[in-house]
């Protein structure tokens, strides 16, 4: 089953890094989040992905072209023109560069992905989130009820920490990985060919009326990951996640798999 990926927006609320390469592109840990997130679909199996690029998609292009020398020591015989690869293989993984357009909105990537799948079920999410959900059990929720759509639900991290007071003196402090209420959009969608119908074209954000029609036919189901999930939306957002990828205790990619 191919993995598509949102990787064509600007990422404007990261400017200070997004002015030079494409939100996808911006490291954690030293390694694009993109390569974090297709790392994370590997440990499950899904090792084929298609990529709609779209802002500086290029720099996406260019990186996934020198990957194998990138990933791996080496040693030059420059009278041959030789490159000799030194160490274990670079990851086995497929990877379809797909133009889709730099002004194309969500839903006219996904159309284009859907198409491109021709007729077969795909596994989508975005260029900038990372989590731990399980995408095998996601994959078996989705094939058990028979829908056109599953969405993972996610519980909205919190900004900032919870305080409790009484009379203005702070009785308790909690620094909550997620606040306990409502569900939200956290993307690792499960699609099936006929989602493409419900939108139109180019213009179209996915977020909006595809989902809405999709919810309002009973053709979109949730799978429900209350664990880890994180964007990567702000400067704030990217140092939690460096933090967390420092302290050898990334959720969403245990160290040495």
């Amino acid at each position: 089953m191919r993995v598509g990926i949102l990787a064509g927006g600007m990422g404007s609320r990261l400017s200070e890094m997004t002015d030079r390469i494409p939100k996808p592109m911006v490291e954690v840990g030293g390694r694009p989040i993109l390569w974090h997130i297709m790392k994370h679909y590997a440990r499950f199996g899904f090792k084929e992905f298609m990529l709609a690029l779209g802002y500086k998609g290029e720099v996406i292009k260019d990186y996934f072209i020198d990957y194998h020398h990138r990933a791996q020591e080496l040693v030059v015989h420059l009278a041959q023109g030789r490159v000799e690869h030194l160490g274990r293989p670079a990851e086995d993984w497929t990877v379809h560069l797909l133009d889709s357009g730099e002004a194309t909105q969500t839903g006219g990537r996904v159309k284009r992905l859907l198409r491109y799948a021709k007729g077969q079920t795909i596994m989508l999410t975005y260029g900038d989130g990372l989590s731990d959900v399980d995408l095998k059990k996601l994959l078996a929720f989705h094939r058990s009820h028979g829908k056109a759509a599953t969405v993972t639900a996610v519980r909205p991290p919190a900004r900032f920490g919870g305080l409790q007071f009484k009379k203005n003196r702070v009785s308790r402090f909690v620094e909550k990985p997620q606040i306990g209420e409502g569900w939200i959009n956290g993307g690792f969608f499960v699609l099936e060919p006929a989602v493409a119908d419900y939108i139109e074209g180019d213009r179209t954000i996915f977020e909006q009326a595809p989902l809405e029609r999709l919810a309002a036919k009973g053709q979109l189901m949730a799978y429900q990951h209350g664990d880890f999930w994180q964007c990567m939306d702000t400067m704030r957002d990217l140092r939690l996640l460096e933090d967390l990828w420092r302290s050898g205790k990334a959720p969403w990619q245990p160290r040495g798999r």
